[in-house]
């Protein structure tokens, strides 16, 4: 602690015990607990308290208030935990008698302040964070402490209830492994104190026919279980699998839904997973006996384990696959193609009653869709999935959504009447289509799928958010059409034409969403497809990029913005490709680069202006922009037109510019890449370290760079900063730099203050256009301590102790210059 905090703690203590001062922001408290937490950390002895007594006589002062303000005693009771970690300062705070006034049977815990949550809260915190040591450990078992917790697990407060959880839970784990001299084993199991208290309140709550104490255990338990991997979880295992398994089966106490949590936190547990036997014929009972909704996440967490009997993994997928192939026997009747399984783990009846009900039928189909999802994202799948059958369930889900389906069994058909515009499932289906595209053995339904996305892409009822997805689901499915072969093609051709026929009449709808959605649909086709003959032939024949370009003087900004993105990728075709095509007088490339160049000089929202700058960006970095001369002319145009615009990212954009510009002329020109390659005197006094040196003169690049080294925006100065120090060492050799300040020929070197002061004044100390100057200007200013001072957090200041410290005291009003009349 420095001495200024010091000399200002005592005072900060006195304002937070006087009741007559206003409360102090509970932000400010929370930032004052964090710091008294680095300060114990780093020296976790008594000298903390010792040297700054004011601590525990702010705690005696706050015990001896008749009646304390809920948020300062447990500001209290928090900061007493936080000291008392230290064995040390806890044995110094017991001899003050001050731990029992505040964790004991005559503290807070029997007082009416109690009832207020963040009091109770407090003291769990308080105790969670001391308990670190024996001492305190035997201080709250001992004191009656303990069964303080055992009530707080059942807290109306849910945030109470969970911290009290979590405390048991290490308490538990501090006592077996600080108080164990011996392994424990299912043979000679001799629970320490504490922990004996804690298992015995466990057994009784699961014993009891309370079912909010047996949740409670249950819950205790899934968080030792997914916290803890000890050997001795086991044995407290086997002391109640028997009890814990009868809750599957028991009628009259229903917490089965906590048990699905518990069962998944075992099996990732080597203790449990490497076991064979009894565990594994739990989590097999309880996929058999759950219903769907709760058996769901467990099944999908044990399919994505590796170590788990193959037995239990076919059991799993068999419950997660069940309402999809219930989908497929309810399409049609009798069944035209195979369904997803031979035979199903629990009662079909039960998954065909919740599809057939209107208030369970898209949760459950929402939650299967979503675990289907997650175990597709997996780069390696631990079980092999039927995807044509499951593609086939997709589509079928999608066709009862949007009324394409008229299904002949009477289950169809109430599961259609119910999904009908059900956008929940059909966003859902849609996401999980789209994770398909990436798994092979669907390719005989590709006629199937994209009749569906069409119909999708097609229909006016598709809502906005379903047709972005759809656009993405579709632009996922035709790169995936790349890989097929020649014979193929003829449909792949008739798929393209049919997608910009759709497009075509999005791009001019009257929902601006829609038109936003389709031009980023649009420049992802473009992305992946632009290399491909009949993708080319089929955009290029449709109107989609007349109306494209006709986007970017929409009404809506979000929309320009994607019409520039747009325009931008299309011109990779329309304009550089080796073979352009030259259809009329719109696809002129002089003409699109001065429409992009009039949105970045006009236009008066920042979207469409940063867009123009990516797209410059990605132009200039595939070297688009034609001969070092026509480069150097695009890319000062573009300087000279955003060095003074309003929107940062817009001046950050043509930063990365010039730093593409600049490391392609360095390359063009010969110079050396690295930064730090050995260039010879002769090398550094060459025509292309000349020539390079003036063309950035020429496109003004310095004069920009030094301009945003003062930019009032941090980012745009730091980036600034890192490209000048890289130019630098390419004009600037270190060899040549250290011998220059060595022998001090370098002029003295000069900070942010004294560039602010030159360009203020016009630049006239500094021509930036003129290489000399240039030269002595990158010699002549501390590049390297402008980077550090532009790295500096803003607020590196008013975060430290000392300012929050003043802050407090400010908040009670207790700094003299703070106290000044504001009228």
């Amino acid at each position: 602690m420095t001495r200024e905090c010091s000399l200002l703690l005592p005072r900060v203590c006195a304002a937070l015990a006087d009741p007559r001062q206003p409360g102090s922001d509970d932000t400010c408290l929370e930032k004052l607990l964090d710091w008294f937490r680095d300060l114990t950390e780093f020296d976790p002895t008594v000298q903390l308290v010792q040297d700054n007594p004011c601590l525990t006589e702010f705690i005696t002062s706050v015990l001896a208030l008749p009646e304390p303000s809920p948020s300062i005693l447990s500001f209290t009771l928090r900061l007493a935990g936080i000291l008392a970690a230290s064995e040390s300062c806890f044995q110094l705070l017991q001899q003050e008698k001050l731990l029992v006034r505040l964790f004991g049977r005559d503290g807070p815990v029997n007082s009416t302040v109690w009832e207020d949550a963040s009091v109770r809260s407090g003291w769990v915190e308080g105790v969670h964070s001391m308990m670190h040591h024996q001492p305190a450990l035997h201080f709250l078992c001992n004191g009656g402490g303990i069964d303080v917790i055992f009530t707080l697990q059942g807290d109306p407060s849910l945030f109470v209830a969970s911290a009290a959880n979590q405390l048991l839970v290490h308490m538990l784990i501090l006592s077996v492994e600080s108080e164990t001299t011996k392994p424990l084993s299912t043979k000679d199991c001799d629970w320490p104190a504490c922990a004996q208290m804690i298992i015995k309140h466990i057994e009784d709550s699961l014993q009891s026919s309370c079912v909010s104490h047996i949740e409670q255990s249950l819950k205790l338990l899934t968080s030792l279980f997914g916290s803890c991997r000890a050997t001795w979880t086991e044995v407290l295992w086997l002391g109640i699998a028997k009890q814990i398994e009868s809750f599957l089966t028991e009628e009259t106490v229903q917490v089965q839904h906590v048990l699905a949590n518990l069962l998944l936190n075992m099996a990732w547990s080597p203790v449990f997973c490497d076991t064979e036997g009894s565990f594994w014929a739990l989590v097999t009972s309880a996929l058999e006996h759950l219903t769907p909704v709760q058996a769901g996440p467990l099944a999908v967490g044990i399919l994505r384990l590796y170590k788990c009997p193959q037995d239990v993994r076919i059991q799993a997928l068999t419950v997660l696959l069940q309402p999809m192939d219930c989908i497929l026997r309810a399409a049609s009747q009798p069944l035209e193609y195979a369904g997803l399984l031979d035979e199903s783990v629990s009662d079909p009846i039960t998954v065909e009653s919740l599809l057939s009900s209107k208030s369970s039928c898209a949760s459950l189909l929402c939650q299967t869709l979503a675990h289907l999802e997650e175990l597709l994202s997996l780069v390696r799948l631990p079980v092999d999935l039927p995807y044509t059958s499951l593609l086939r369930s997709l589509l079928t889900i999608l066709k009862f959504c949007n009324g394409f389906l008229t299904p002949a069994s009477p289950l169809g058909s109430t599961i259609s009447r119910i999904l009908i515009n059900c956008f929940r499932v059909q966003m859902s289906a849609i996401d999980v289509l789209a994770a398909l595209s990436e798994r092979k053995g669907c390719d005989t339904l590709v006629g199937s799928l994209f009749d569906v996305l069409l119909a999708y892409l097609g229909s006016p009822n598709t809502s906005p958010i379903v047709l972005k997805k759809t656009f993405q689901a579709t632009s996922e499915w035709l790169v995936r059409l790349q890989d097929r072969s020649n014979s193929q093609r003829q449909q792949t051709e008739k798929i393209l034409e049919d997608v910009f026929l759709v497009l075509q009449k999005h791009l001019c709808s009257p929902c601006w969403e829609v038109r936003d959605s389709s031009l980023e649909f649009l420049t992802v086709l473009i992305k992946y497809l632009r290399d491909q003959d009949e993708f080319r032939q089929s955009l290029l024949s449709s109107e989609v990029p007349r109306l494209t370009e006709n986007l970017l003087e929409d009404p809506e900004s979000y929309v320009r913005a994607s019409a520039v993105t747009a325009v931008g990728h299309l011109a990779f075709i329309t304009h550089f490709a080796p073979e352009s095509p030259v259809i009329g007088n719109q696809y002129n490339k002089e003409n699109t680069i001065a429409k992009l160049q009039e949105i970045l000089s006009t236009d008066t929202e920042g979207f469409p202006r940063r867009a123009v700058m990516s797209i410059f960006i990605e132009w200039l970095g595939e070297g688009c922009t034609g001969q070092l001369e026509d480069t150097e002319q695009f890319v000062s145009r573009v300087i000279q037109t955003v060095e003074h615009d309003l929107d940062w990212e817009v001046r950050l954009g043509a930063l990365e510019l010039v730093e593409v510009f600049c490391n392609q002329t360095i390359c063009q020109l010969g110079l050396p890449k690295c930064p730090y390659a050995p260039v010879s005197p002769a090398v550094t006094s060459s025509n292309q370290q000349n020539g390079s040196l003036q063309i950035f003169c020429r496109a003004k690049v310095f004069s920009f760079l030094f301009q945003s080294l003062c930019d009032c925006d941090k980012p745009v100065g730091q980036r600034a900063c890192d490209i000048l120090l890289v130019l630098r060492s390419n004009f600037y050799p270190i060899s040549t730099l250290t011998d220059s300040q060595e022998t001090g020929d370098s002029p003295a070197e000069h900070s942010i203050a004294w560039l602010q002061r030159t360009l203020r004044q016009g630049g006239n100390e500094v021509d930036f256009q003129d290489p000399e100057s240039v030269m002595l200007a990158l010699g002549t200013i501390d590049l390297e301590e402008l980077h550090d001072e532009l790295s500096k957090s803003s607020d590196h200041v008013e975060k430290s102790p000392q300012s929050l410290l003043q802050d407090i005291l400010a908040t009670v009003g207790t700094i003299e210059e703070n106290e000044a009349d504001c009228y």
